[in-house]
């Protein structure tokens, strides 16, 4: 069945075009460097080789497809160690890979490469090292802490958030085998090499001065916390991860003492990202690996609920998140069709969360042409949402983002020099006025405007424009309120 889901996952990669997080990403790859603005640096480097032999969107979306295949064949092996000698082992194993693979936004992550996608997997990778760590006698052999130290820097090369996951380990250890635990050298040793893996993260932001902590500690912060929001939070996570986790609590409760402790892998990254989305700065799919470390408490928890009543009721939640995940890959694939209805509006079309999914790389080839026939060496946008997938399909062409604020885009192209011109490239789904004006450029013509058509149905227009004469002031971008021309 997982080679189905895999073989799922190659088509919809091959059909979708990229979304904005996963050309972020491939540009990563394609510019090498120890880290970047917004995320450490392992989400590029592991699909450098792919990015330097030019290999298509469908070839680059197997590397996700692989995390996640790799990620429920881990859930599945941890589950039996766990739970090993348990009448119901196998049970829980088969079922929590089954939770696994009904979970609606785990597809998601499973098609596009995210750094969430990776910590899912070093996730179970270390769990699997955390109990092997909590056995009575592991605390004195050296190889287990080396281990545990190599998968701590991989994780924190992935994603910065991997440091709640390191505090759980720890929590987790401690209660263990106390606090004598620091007094294991080979602790430090594993430690002195995780510290190793992150230091190029250390030495690009001492290069940079500091520029990703400072934005990740800024973006954390978020704006006025409001309980709202926090159920907002909760109830899309019933939503796209789906109820069947929910028997963990069964799972837990029948689990020994020792392994309870475990549960803390989920806990604490899920309570802190459900307090930051208080403040409206947590997505739904950050808590990706904590749902996962929750996984094998639910597998069991699902097997001892496999009786009777509960029987029925567990077989019509499976069915229900199965219609689910397959109702979200069709949607992406039909850009909403038939629920979100088509607008052929030049500006402002009926909102559509799939339609970015559609349409970037024929822009990204008529970005090319035009620029070419019309002498001009770059692409300009006014929102850096809209810059990725540009800079990815229209590649060699640097892009650069208009609007004020730091970005990696900034610190790939820097300012758009005084006087130069640019390609302006605008998008229906977000469209703004050229930025013509003292602030601004000279001048901007109206050279095409493309329509965007899916499954025989209007879904979007890009604009290009012919901008010259850049003043070196960036002015404020202002959102298009009124259709334009098509013409």
């Amino acid at each position: 069945m997982l080679w189905l889901v895999f073989l799922l996952h190659a088509v919809w990669g091959a059909v979708l075009g990229l979304s904005v997080d996963e050309a972020h990403y491939l540009l990563y790859a394609a510019h090498p460097a120890l880290s970047y603005f917004d995320h450490p640096p392992l989400v590029g480097w592991v699909q450098m080789p792919l990015v330097a032999l030019n290999a298509p969107v469908a070839v680059l979306r197997l590397v996700p497809g692989l995390c996640w295949l790799l990620t429920v064949w881990g859930v599945h092996r941890l589950t039996l160690r766990m739970w090993a000698g348990h009448a119901k082992s196998n049970q829980a194993a088969l079922a929590a890979v089954m939770a696994l693979a009904l979970a609606p936004l785990l597809h998601v992550l499973g098609i596009g490469l995210l750094p969430d996608t990776l910590l899912m997997l070093l996730t179970v990778a270390l769990m699997h090292q955390t109990w092997t760590l909590m056995q009575p006698g592991a605390m004195h052999r050296s190889a287990p802490w080396w281990v545990m130290g190599g998968l701590l820097g991989l994780a924190g090369l992935a994603k910065y958030t991997a440091v709640f996951t390191a505090v759980a380990i720890a929590l987790c250890l401690v209660r263990a085998h106390g606090w004598r635990l620091f007094r294991v050298p080979a602790l430090w040793g594993g430690m002195a090499l995780a510290a190793l893996l992150i230091s190029p993260v250390l030495v690009w932001n001492a290069q940079n001065g500091w520029i990703s902590f400072a934005y990740q500690l800024a973006h954390g912060k978020g704006s006025v916390w409001q309980a709202v929001h926090v159920l907002r939070f909760l109830l899309t996570q019933a939503v796209v991860f789906g109820p069947l986790w929910w028997w963990a609590v069964v799972g837990w409760h029948s689990a020994p003492q020792a392994m309870r402790s475990l549960v803390g892998l989920f806990a604490v990254p899920f309570v802190i990202f459900a307090y930051m989305a208080g403040g409206g700065t947590a997505l739904p799919h950050w808590t990706a690996p904590a749902w996962v470390a929750l996984t094998p408490f639910a597998g069991m928890g699902l097997a001892l609920a496999w009786q009777g009543r509960m029987r029925a009721v567990l077989k019509g939640l499976g069915v229900l998140q199965a219609v689910v995940c397959l109702a979200l890959l069709g949607l992406m694939g039909s850009a909403g069709w038939p629920l979100v209805p088509r607008s052929d509006a030049a500006v402002a079309p009926q909102p559509n969360p799939f339609a970015d999914l559609h349409g970037w790389d024929e822009a990204g080839a008529r970005a090319s042409a035009l620029a070419a026939q019309h002498g001009l060496s770059r692409v300009a946008v006014q929102n850096w949402t809209l810059a990725s997938r540009l800079g990815w399909y229209a590649r060699p062409l640097p892009v650069f983002v208009l609007e004020e604020g730091d970005s990696q885009f900034q610190l790939w192209s820097g300012p758009l020099p005084a006087g130069e011109g640019a390609l302006l490239v605008d998008w229906s789904h977000m469209a703004y006025d050229p930025p013509v004006g003292a602030q601004g450029f000279a001048t901007c013509q109206l050279l095409e405007s493309l329509p965007v058509q899916h499954i025989g149905m209007p879904l979007a227009r890009f604009r290009f424009y012919d901008c010259r004469g850049w003043a070196g002031a960036t002015p404020q971008p202002r959102l298009t309120l009124a259709p334009i021309s098509r013409n």
